[in-house]
Protein backbone atom coordinates (compact mmCIF):
# COMPACT_ATOMS: atom_id res chain seq x y z
CA UNK A 1 0.00 0.00 0.00
CA UNK A 2 1.54 3.30 -1.13
CA UNK A 3 0.24 6.65 0.69
CA UNK A 4 0.52 9.85 -0.61
CA UNK A 5 -0.19 13.29 1.94
CA UNK A 6 -0.76 16.18 -0.22
CA UNK A 7 -0.23 20.08 1.29
CA UNK A 8 -3.41 20.36 1.92
CA UNK A 9 -7.10 19.52 1.01
CA UNK A 10 -7.08 21.18 -2.49
CA UNK A 11 -2.97 19.72 -3.69
CA UNK A 12 -4.13 16.09 -2.31
CA UNK A 13 -7.72 15.86 -4.32
CA UNK A 14 -5.74 17.27 -7.24
CA UNK A 15 -2.85 14.43 -6.84
CA UNK A 16 -5.65 11.81 -6.57
CA UNK A 17 -7.21 13.03 -9.64
CA UNK A 18 -3.97 12.87 -11.60
CA UNK A 19 -3.21 9.30 -10.14
CA UNK A 20 -7.17 8.29 -11.19
CA UNK A 21 -6.26 9.79 -14.72
CA UNK A 22 -2.93 8.16 -15.37
CA UNK A 23 -4.43 4.69 -14.62
CA UNK A 24 -7.42 5.08 -16.85
CA UNK A 25 -4.96 6.66 -19.51
CA UNK A 26 -3.00 3.26 -18.89
CA UNK A 27 -6.24 0.67 -19.27
CA UNK A 28 -7.42 2.92 -22.22
CA UNK A 29 -3.80 2.14 -23.62
CA UNK A 30 -3.71 -1.60 -23.25
CA UNK A 31 -7.32 -2.31 -23.82
CA UNK A 32 -9.64 0.47 -25.79
CA UNK A 33 -11.20 1.22 -22.46
CA UNK A 34 -11.26 2.01 -18.99
CA UNK A 35 -13.39 0.99 -15.73
CA UNK A 36 -13.85 3.24 -12.94
CA UNK A 37 -16.03 2.45 -10.02
CA UNK A 38 -16.50 5.53 -7.38
CA UNK A 39 -18.09 5.49 -4.51
CA UNK A 40 -20.12 8.23 -2.79
CA UNK A 41 -20.55 9.97 0.61
CA UNK A 42 -19.39 13.94 1.06
CA UNK A 43 -15.22 13.82 0.35
CA UNK A 44 -14.93 12.70 -3.33
CA UNK A 45 -17.02 15.00 -5.27
CA UNK A 46 -14.51 17.93 -5.65
CA UNK A 47 -12.03 15.49 -6.53
CA UNK A 48 -14.08 14.11 -9.26
CA UNK A 49 -14.49 17.83 -10.80
CA UNK A 50 -10.59 18.43 -10.94
CA UNK A 51 -10.25 14.74 -12.46
CA UNK A 52 -13.07 15.77 -15.58
CA UNK A 53 -10.24 19.05 -16.33
CA UNK A 54 -7.77 16.56 -17.18
CA UNK A 55 -6.66 14.86 -20.33
CA UNK A 56 -8.53 11.50 -19.96
CA UNK A 57 -10.37 10.23 -23.25
CA UNK A 58 -13.96 10.15 -20.83
CA UNK A 59 -15.80 8.88 -23.96
CA UNK A 60 -13.80 5.15 -23.52
CA UNK A 61 -14.04 5.34 -19.44
CA UNK A 62 -16.91 2.87 -18.03
CA UNK A 63 -18.66 4.14 -14.60
CA UNK A 64 -19.56 2.01 -12.11
CA UNK A 65 -20.15 2.19 -8.48
CA UNK A 66 -19.31 0.65 -5.58
CA UNK A 67 -22.04 1.37 -3.21
CA UNK A 68 -25.32 3.16 -2.89
CA UNK A 69 -28.59 2.82 -0.84
CA UNK A 70 -31.60 1.51 -1.54
CA UNK A 71 -33.84 4.22 -1.47
CA UNK A 72 -35.96 5.83 -4.52
CA UNK A 73 -34.46 6.79 -7.87
CA UNK A 74 -34.95 10.74 -6.81
CA UNK A 75 -33.91 10.95 -3.57
CA UNK A 76 -31.05 12.83 -1.81
CA UNK A 77 -29.49 9.94 -0.60
CA UNK A 78 -28.70 8.31 -3.67
CA UNK A 79 -24.76 8.62 -4.81
CA UNK A 80 -26.07 8.39 -8.28
CA UNK A 81 -28.11 11.76 -7.75
CA UNK A 82 -24.56 13.17 -6.77
CA UNK A 83 -22.99 11.77 -9.20
CA UNK A 84 -24.95 13.34 -11.97
CA UNK A 85 -24.48 16.72 -10.81
CA UNK A 86 -20.56 16.78 -11.40
CA UNK A 87 -18.90 17.91 -14.25
CA UNK A 88 -17.02 14.47 -14.53
CA UNK A 89 -20.41 12.54 -15.10
CA UNK A 90 -21.39 15.53 -17.94
CA UNK A 91 -17.96 14.22 -20.03
CA UNK A 92 -18.64 10.62 -20.08
CA UNK A 93 -21.71 8.62 -22.44
CA UNK A 94 -24.59 7.68 -20.62
CA UNK A 95 -24.18 4.73 -22.80
CA UNK A 96 -20.79 4.52 -20.47
CA UNK A 97 -22.43 4.98 -17.33
CA UNK A 98 -23.90 2.02 -15.14
CA UNK A 99 -25.62 2.71 -11.75
CA UNK A 100 -26.69 0.15 -9.29
CA UNK A 101 -30.29 -0.64 -10.08
CA UNK A 102 -31.36 -0.59 -6.64
CA UNK A 103 -34.93 0.00 -7.79
CA UNK A 104 -35.51 -3.76 -9.43
CA UNK A 105 -35.75 -6.79 -8.13
CA UNK A 106 -32.30 -8.68 -6.96
CA UNK A 107 -30.48 -5.95 -7.89
CA UNK A 108 -27.13 -7.78 -6.88
CA UNK A 109 -27.32 -10.62 -9.31
CA UNK A 110 -28.52 -7.87 -11.64
CA UNK A 111 -25.45 -5.99 -11.24
CA UNK A 112 -23.33 -8.81 -10.80
CA UNK A 113 -24.50 -9.68 -15.07
CA UNK A 114 -23.56 -5.77 -16.10
CA UNK A 115 -20.24 -6.14 -14.77
CA UNK A 116 -19.35 -9.46 -16.21
CA UNK A 117 -20.69 -8.25 -19.39
CA UNK A 118 -18.50 -5.31 -19.72
CA UNK A 119 -15.39 -6.66 -17.19
CA UNK A 120 -15.11 -9.54 -17.82
CA UNK A 121 -15.79 -12.98 -15.98
CA UNK A 122 -15.01 -12.82 -13.17
CA UNK A 123 -15.12 -9.13 -13.56
CA UNK A 124 -11.87 -7.00 -12.96
CA UNK A 125 -12.16 -3.28 -12.83
CA UNK A 126 -9.16 -0.90 -14.16
CA UNK A 127 -9.50 1.82 -11.07
CA UNK A 128 -12.06 1.67 -7.70
CA UNK A 129 -12.38 4.57 -6.02
CA UNK A 130 -12.94 4.08 -2.00
CA UNK A 131 -13.46 6.23 1.09
CA UNK A 132 -13.32 5.76 4.48
CA UNK A 133 -16.07 6.35 7.44
CA UNK A 134 -15.03 7.58 10.84
CA UNK A 135 -15.30 3.80 12.23
CA UNK A 136 -13.57 2.33 9.44
CA UNK A 137 -16.08 1.10 6.96
CA UNK A 138 -15.54 1.58 3.31
CA UNK A 139 -17.72 1.13 0.44
CA UNK A 140 -21.17 -0.82 2.73
CA UNK A 141 -18.68 -2.92 4.20
CA UNK A 142 -19.79 -2.88 8.12
CA UNK A 143 -17.94 -5.19 10.68
CA UNK A 144 -20.57 -7.66 12.10
CA UNK A 145 -22.01 -7.63 8.88
CA UNK A 146 -21.94 -10.97 6.69
CA UNK A 147 -21.00 -9.59 3.65
CA UNK A 148 -17.55 -8.81 5.15
CA UNK A 149 -17.04 -12.69 4.76
CA UNK A 150 -18.62 -13.13 1.45
CA UNK A 151 -16.30 -14.76 -1.04
CA UNK A 152 -19.11 -16.18 -3.70
CA UNK A 153 -20.48 -13.14 -4.84
CA UNK A 154 -19.13 -9.98 -6.34
CA UNK A 155 -22.17 -7.62 -5.44
CA UNK A 156 -24.12 -8.31 -2.24
CA UNK A 157 -26.72 -6.44 -0.24
CA UNK A 158 -26.35 -5.20 3.38
CA UNK A 159 -28.10 -5.65 6.35
CA UNK A 160 -29.82 -2.50 7.69
CA UNK A 161 -27.39 0.51 8.15
CA UNK A 162 -28.89 3.95 10.07
CA UNK A 163 -32.20 2.55 8.72
CA UNK A 164 -31.21 2.03 5.43
CA UNK A 165 -29.74 -1.39 3.09
CA UNK A 166 -27.50 -1.03 0.64
CA UNK A 167 -25.98 -2.35 -2.43
CA UNK A 168 -21.98 -2.88 -2.12
CA UNK A 169 -19.51 -4.38 -4.19
CA UNK A 170 -17.85 -7.18 -1.69
CA UNK A 171 -14.40 -7.52 -0.80
CA UNK A 172 -13.65 -10.40 -3.48
CA UNK A 173 -14.68 -7.28 -6.53
CA UNK A 174 -12.54 -5.15 -4.99
CA UNK A 175 -9.57 -7.96 -4.46
CA UNK A 176 -9.63 -7.78 -8.63
CA UNK A 177 -8.67 -4.47 -8.97
CA UNK A 178 -6.18 -3.22 -10.96
CA UNK A 179 -5.60 -0.21 -8.83
CA UNK A 180 -7.50 1.20 -5.65
CA UNK A 181 -7.44 4.97 -4.98
CA UNK A 182 -8.79 6.01 -1.50
CA UNK A 183 -9.72 9.46 -0.71
CA UNK A 184 -9.63 10.40 3.18
CA UNK A 185 -9.94 14.20 4.36
CA UNK A 186 -10.10 15.94 7.46
CA UNK A 187 -9.12 15.44 11.35
CA UNK A 188 -12.60 13.02 11.77
CA UNK A 189 -10.96 10.39 9.41
CA UNK A 190 -8.00 10.47 11.14
CA UNK A 191 -8.13 7.50 13.72
CA UNK A 192 -9.88 5.67 11.02
CA UNK A 193 -6.54 5.87 8.21
CA UNK A 194 -4.31 5.64 11.33
CA UNK A 195 -5.91 1.46 11.59
CA UNK A 196 -5.95 1.12 8.24
CA UNK A 197 -1.90 2.48 7.84
CA UNK A 198 -1.82 -0.37 11.02
CA UNK A 199 -3.66 -2.92 9.02
CA UNK A 200 -5.97 -3.35 11.68
CA UNK A 201 -8.40 -5.86 10.94
CA UNK A 202 -11.53 -4.75 13.38
CA UNK A 203 -12.33 -2.12 10.48
CA UNK A 204 -13.78 -3.18 7.08
CA UNK A 205 -10.96 -1.04 5.85
CA UNK A 206 -8.47 -3.29 6.72
CA UNK A 207 -10.05 -6.25 4.76
CA UNK A 208 -9.25 -4.62 1.76
CA UNK A 209 -6.22 -5.67 -0.24
CA UNK A 210 -3.31 -3.61 -0.01
CA UNK A 211 -1.14 -4.68 -2.81
CA UNK A 212 -2.53 -2.32 -5.29
CA UNK A 213 -4.06 0.65 -3.34
CA UNK A 214 -2.76 4.20 -2.52
CA UNK A 215 -3.89 6.67 -0.12
CA UNK A 216 -4.34 10.07 -0.53
CA UNK A 217 -4.58 12.15 2.49
CA UNK A 218 -4.37 15.67 3.37
CA UNK A 219 -2.45 16.62 6.57
CA UNK A 220 -5.38 16.54 8.83
CA UNK A 221 -6.08 13.03 7.88
CA UNK A 222 -2.79 11.59 7.79
CA UNK A 223 -1.73 9.00 10.25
Amino acid sequence: MRWVTGEDVATTEMAAAEFIAARLGDAIAARGVASFAMSGGRTPWNMFGRLATLGVAWPQVRVFQVDERIVAADSDERNWKQWCATPLAQRIPASMQHPMPVELDDPARRYEETLRAHCGDPPVLDVVHLGIGDDGHTASLFVGDRLIAEVARDVGVSAPRFGLRRLTLTLPALARARSIVWLALGAARREAIRRLYAGDRSIAASRVARGQATVFTDPAAAP
